[in-house]
């Protein structure tokens, strides 16, 4: 299987982009992201293995991320239970705390077309003390699978999971900031276009009933001879 790797570079301070899928093959694809974060290793580690408090709930069975759990050890379940059910969502097959934590899963529902799956975090300490994380996920399947087609719709569920880990390190709030209200400027000239496509539309509003008069004024009687 052809590598693929999608790298998210994020500017300190400033959330993780999403993602892009440049290249898929129907019987797998890789999935990689980036990001600098706030704090030291021991703090991403407490962040990371929190999973209720950055999982997103859209992307769970219960639809509660509080009933998600993770025992970050060797066999080790990231496991769901709600009143209704439970679900394993991945096996931890190494555990290294402050450095790596990888999984065995197949992500929701990934799971019920036999695939494997490897989900692999890791935190990095660099020179001058400041910490990156990264993930990556790699996914195998048969020939007939089809994942080139299904990987920009992980893509999207993985990188938005990312981006919350992420908030969640740097500001222990995984949800992304409200946008700024617009300026002055901006709402003028919002304004203004407002006003321009009223207009247009009064104009062609005023030709199409010129149109329809003309259509139905009966034709001018030729004169007599």
């Amino acid at each position: 299987m052809r590598r693929i790797l999608i790298t998210v570079l994020a500017a300190a301070g400033v959330q993780a982009a999403h993602a892009e899928v440049r290249q898929a093959v129907p019987d797998g694809f890789m999935l990689a992201y980036a990001a600098p974060v706030k704090g030291d290793a021991k703090h991403a580690w407490a962040s990371l293995v929190a999973v209720p408090h950055w999982w997103s709930r859209e992307h769970t069975w219960s639809g509660k991320a509080e009933n998600l759990s993770l025992k970050a050890e060797a066999d080790g379940c990231f496991c769901e239970r709600w009143s209704g059910g439970s679900a394993a969502h991945g096996r931890v097959l190494m555990a290294l705390p402050e450095r790596m934590l990888r999984l065995d899963t197949a992500l929701g529902p990934l799971q019920e077309l036999a695939l494997e799956g490897v989900l692999t975090f890791w935190i990095r300490t660099a020179d001058d003390g400041s910490t990156r994380l990264e993930l990556e996920y790699l996914v195998n399947g048969a020939s007939t699978s089809g994942l080139d087609e299904i990987a920009p719709k992980v893509d999207d569920v993985l990188g938005e999971q990312f981006a919350r880990l992420v908030r969640w390190i740097d500001n222990a709030d995984p949800e992304p900031p409200p946008p700024p209200p617009p300026s002055a400027a901006d709402a003028a000239a919002a304004a203004r276009s407002r006003s321009a496509i009223l207009e247009e539309w009064k104009q062609h509003a005023l030709e199409e009933q010129a149109k329809k008069d003309a259509a139905a004024k009966p034709p001018a009687k030729e004169p007599k001879r």
